[in-house]
């Protein structure tokens, strides 16, 4: 992500700098029985922890799914509850849809966060929403997109830039959903694999 779109949103996450090999996976849009699950195994082959930031209806229609990565000691968080852009809707209604999601949220929690996390849709959000949302959420961005929702991004070059572009402290963004089934079923073993005989530990923000 450019350094100046990083400036303009000063509140949110971008990567989790450090000493240690660590790699940040998260997982947006799901849970969905058609990719999740295999997410999971795949994550479990190498004992590795992500971040999933949920969908609030998909919550609702599987919350089975989502107890399943809580049990492996993954982390479920916010991706608002009709996966809307903060670019098209109000601030109000933007709240209003991240409270819904933290209520489906907080039914599946041992007990609430202190300050959950938060990653608006397609990483659309303002200055003044981020700055509202601060107060209640942590605003999680990235470093590393994999581009693996895109279709018209061939599997094999989604797999060589994220290699490229990951370094220790990356936040990376994979999607668990259909959309993405082709590029993801393809680079994450891959990517896991990797990163795994250089010596890094993957762990949930």
């Amino acid at each position: 992500m450019p350094a100046p779109v990083r400036r303009l949103l000063p509140d949110c996450l971008w990567e989790m700098p450090g000493p240690d090999r660590t790699l940040y996976l998260t997982f947006d849009d799901g849970p969905v029985p058609e990719e999740t699950p295999f997410v999971l195994a795949q994550l479990a082959e190498y004992d590795a922890r992500a971040t999933f930031f949920c969908v609030g209806e998909n919550l609702v229609r599987h919350p089975g799914i989502a107890r399943a990565a809580l049990a492996a000691g993954h982390r479920l968080a916010n991706h608002t509850h009709h996966h809307i852009s903060g670019w098209s809707h109000s601030q109000a209604d933007f709240l209003t849809d991240v409270a819904r999601c933290q209520q489906e949220l907080n039914r599946l929690l041992p007990a609430p966060e202190a300050r959950p996390l938060l990653r608006p849709p397609f990483g659309r959000i303002t200055r003044p929403l981020a700055r509202a949302l601060s107060t209640s959420h942590q605003v999680v961005m990235w470093d590393v997109l994999t581009y693996d929702y895109d279709r018209d991004f061939p599997a094999s070059q989604c797999l060589q830039s994220a290699i490229r572009h990951s370094r220790p402290g990356s936040i990376v963004v994979f999607h668990d959903s259909v959309k993405a089934r082709r590029n993801l079923r393809y680079v994450l073993p891959r990517y896991l694999a990797h990163f795994a005989g250089l010596g890094f530990r993957f762990a949930a923000l």
